[in-house]
């Protein structure tokens, strides 16, 4: 029996899911989806989805400035967070606390400030049903 095309196939597989579950961004953060979900709510009368994504950074690492397409809910799930949104001083929070992000807000400041533990979010984004980003990169001079 070759078993060639069964090893190559299993390493496709592994590749692909590695490369969608949790490669690290230029960035420094690490997403992995966790769900992607239609929902019967609209959005500004559209039809809408929800995404939610575990976000690792880590230890002094930050995330590059961006902006999201529905409005973003968020549990600090480790660790300490630091986040600045729009012209709004940063805020740190702590493991254990929430926030909430705007539609379409400047999310300017997304870091992890210790610089020996690692940071975990979950962040739940409610989105229109026919974009699949929920990111969109920000040019730092917006």
């Amino acid at each position: 029996m070759n078993r060639l095309p069964v090893i190559v196939s299993v390493a496709f597989a592994v590749g692909i899911s590695f490369a969608i579950a949790g490669h690290p961004h230029e960035d420094g953060e690490r997403v992995r989806v966790l769900s992607v979900q239609d929902i019967q709510e609209k959005l500004d009368g559209n039809q809408a989805k929800a995404t939610m994504v575990e976000v690792t950074i880590g230890p002094g690492e930050n995330g590059l400035a961006h902006r999201h397409p529905g409005p973003g809910f968020v549990y600090v799930l480790e660790g300490e967070y630091e986040l600045g949104i729009d012209d709004e001083p940063p805020k740190l929070f702590q493991a254990g606390e929430t926030f909430y992000e705007p539609t379409g807000c400047l999310h300017r400041v997304s870091k992890n400030p210790s610089a020996t533990e690692p940071t975990r979010l979950i962040a739940l984004v409610l989105h229109p049903h026919n974009i699949d980003e929920i990111v969109t990169p920000v040019e730092k001079h917006e």
